[in-house]
């Protein structure tokens, strides 16, 4: 079975059992500065599944594209991807564990053909500290089930993982009690980690059998379900929210509960064709197969660099459709470290003409069947890969000279007795942060100019990536929604400034121009807008004394809030994401209210007048990438 007839199959299923489909959402999901992409397939329904109340009622369910970065580094062996889609379905206050889990189970082996014998599940042991109980009515209602199908289902108490690689599975058991770090759901993770006044609760993980021969016992301990052994693979997770947790740290019963289930498209449409390996179904095996056109080699013989370029071309594909351009920021970067660790692994295949053009067509294909209203940017995605693809191999090749150079200058200081001539780490971090020359590049290339590097430059290296991630992190604390740093008084006139800069824009620049992001600290605004020319100095002064001329007007700022249909048919507030809304949202209105300078749909806060905000000053103007510039602008009393 191919996994577009899964999706389709999973979809029609749910719709026979009175679910509404409904549409997924961008892998960026704009407004929400907490993560970088769509990473799993409840994460747009986090605040129905929260208590807010869905336009399309109580039984949902779509296929959500994902991509999920923190895995990028186990990608290569035959089960992680970084880019995958989830199948799911949601019960709001509706049906609960009985349901869900006959329901899942017949689709699994009705309408996909699984083997009931080749399934196994997993259910929460409970947690005594917290007087939380064991699910035993999931667990009696699996053995139900298996019971249906002529199937005796013994109950292991497994607890930790990790006694599970130590004990194994004993005959007959086929339900397994683990604790809250595998069988619990909460947004902070385990049973401590719950926030106070969040719903959580168990959940039910079903595994598929590869069989015993798949398990490397040496190197993952005895298998069973939750090992990290290739004999079981995850394909579902039902997670049951049935409790609170209170403000004094203990847990209650919800009186509205509700179920969220996730299963990936790509591991079931694996468990259908009986492989363990999901790049060897329907939407991978024809990069694979191109891939191996293209090197003269064969799939068996390099498995992880042919994985690593169909999974992260498939990432790419997906960003670049949804309007993303790489760049050395945020969402950018990820997309561009995509495209250039594919175009690395590809060198390593021999393969070292341009090759997205082969290989993203297929690719695009393969998700033919997403809706228009996320690949909203299908016609130019290759043109992007490919503008990045050539970029990439161009800085390849300053790459070289500048690690020539650096070897260069290096021995002719040792000549002199000021250094030992070899290459550091941080030599070698420079060439990658600098220049987006990869260490791996770097140290092949090392190798092949005979340049002994440094004794430890790999902890030198390790030292200097760690130092630039903590600056990163540091930078990112304290992210508010909407790009504000804080709430601080300065960074809330700055938000105002920024509403009537882009009102600016549009009034003196062009219509159509919208923001693409933006950064608002106590010190200053950084603002991202869609334009396709550098502005000239004539251009920025005209919007600079716009701006000047609505503070010094002291205009009223307000807010009200108001349906979504009527602030945009109505009232004509400026807003991007209308179908990502909730029905109910806030807009703020600058000036007089029938005729207003500025309407945006926003979350505040904001000045009660503009007068308040002293003069605005544009103090740089630059490319931010392609078709996006960037204005830097400063108050000033």
């Amino acid at each position: 079975m191919n996994a577009n007839e899964v999706r389709q199959k999973f979809l029609d299923f749910q719709v026979k059992h009175g679910h509404k489909v409904i549409q997924p959402a961008p892998l960026v999901l704009e407004g929400d500065p907490t993560t970088l992409f769509t990473g799993s397939g409840m994460q747009p329904l986090l605040p129905y599944l929260l208590g807010k109340a869905h336009k399309d009622g109580t039984r949902l369910t779509d296929s959500q594209p994902s991509l999920r970065l923190q895995d990028i580094e186990d990608v290569g062996d035959p089960r992680h991807t970084t880019v995958f889609e989830m199948l799911g379905n949601w019960s709001l206050g509706d049906y609960f564990k009985r349901e869900q889990i006959r329901n899942f189970f017949e689709f699994l082996t009705k309408e996909i053909g699984l083997d009931p014998h080749k399934i196994y599940v997993s259910c929460f042991i409970g947690n005594e500290k917290y007087g939380i109980p064991k699910d035993t009515e999931a667990a009696e209602i699996w053995q139900e089930v298996f019971r249906e199908a002529g199937i005796e289902a013994k109950v292991a108490e497994i607890g930790s993982a990790k006694y599970g690689d130590e004990r194994g599975i004993k005959d007959g058991e086929r339900i397994f009690f683990y604790d809250d770090h595998e069988n619990w759901w909460s947004r902070g993770g385990g049973i401590e980690d719950t926030p106070l006044g969040d719903p959580c609760g168990p959940d039910s993980e079903v595994f598929y059998d590869f069989g015993e021969d798949k398990q490397d016992v040496e190197r993952y301990g005895k298998s069973h379900p939750a090992s990290d052994g290739a004999r079981f693979m995850e394909i579902g997770n039902q997670v049951f929210m049935q409790y609170r947790r209170n403000d004094d740290g203990t847990f209650s019963e919800l009186e509205k509960k509700n179920v969220d289930f996730g299963g990936g498209l790509e591991r079931i449409t694996a468990a259908s064709i009986d492989s363990f390996d999901v790049f060897k179904i329907s939407s991978m095996k024809p990069i694979i197969d191109k891939l191996e056109e293209l090197s003269g080699k064969a799939y068996d013989a390099n498995t992880d660099e042919m994985r690593v370029i169909a999974d992260h071309i498939r990432g790419a594909y997906l960003l670049a459709a949804q309007g993303l351009t790489p760049s050395n920021k945020t969402q950018g970067y990820a997309m561009r470290r995509l495209v250039r660790r594919a175009i690395l692994r590809a060198l390593d295949l021999g393969i070292s003409a341009n090759f997205l053009s082969e290989i993203v067509p297929i690719v695009a294909a393969n998700y033919a069947g997403l809706p228009d209203s996320i690949l909203t940017h299908r016609d130019q995605a290759l043109d992007v890969l490919l503008k990045e693809e050539r970029a990439f191999r161009a800085t390849l090749n300053k790459g070289l000279r500048e690690l020539t150079k650096l070897a260069a200058n290096n021995q002719k200081a040792a000549s002199r007795g000021l250094s030992e001539g070899s290459l550091s780490g941080y030599d070698l971090f420079k060439l990658q942060d600098t220049y987006g020359f990869p260490l791996e590049i770097s140290i092949e290339e090392c190798y092949h100019q005979n340049i002994s590097l440094s004794e430890n430059y790999r902890q030198e290296f390790d030292e200097a990536l760690k130092a630039q991630r903590e600056r990163s992190q540091t930078a990112s604390k304290g992210m508010f929604k909407g790009g504000l740093e804080d709430h601080g008084e300065q960074t809330v006139k700055y938000h105002t400034a920024t509403h009537l800069l882009l009102a600016a824009l549009q009034k003196h620049i062009s219509e159509d121009i919208a923001q693409r992001g933006s950064n608002i600290t106590a010190d200053r605004v950084r603002f991202d807008f869609n334009c396709d020319h550098k502005l000239t100095p004539e251009e920025l002064k005209s919007v600079e004394d716009q701006v000047n001329a609505w503070i010094k007007a002291d205009l009223p700022v307000v807010y009200d809030e108001y349906d979504k249909t009527y602030a945009r048919d109505a009232l004509h507030a400026h807003g991007q994401f209308w179908d990502k809304y909730p029905d109910q949202l806030k807009v703020y209105t600058i000036g007089d209210f029938d005729a207003p300078v500025s309407r945006e749909v926003c979350g505040g806060p904001h000045v009660e007048r503009t007068g308040l905000l002293g003069t605005f000053k544009i103090v740089k103007e630059e490319s931010s990438s392609a078709g996006v510039r960037r204005i830097k602008a400063v108050l000033e009393s």
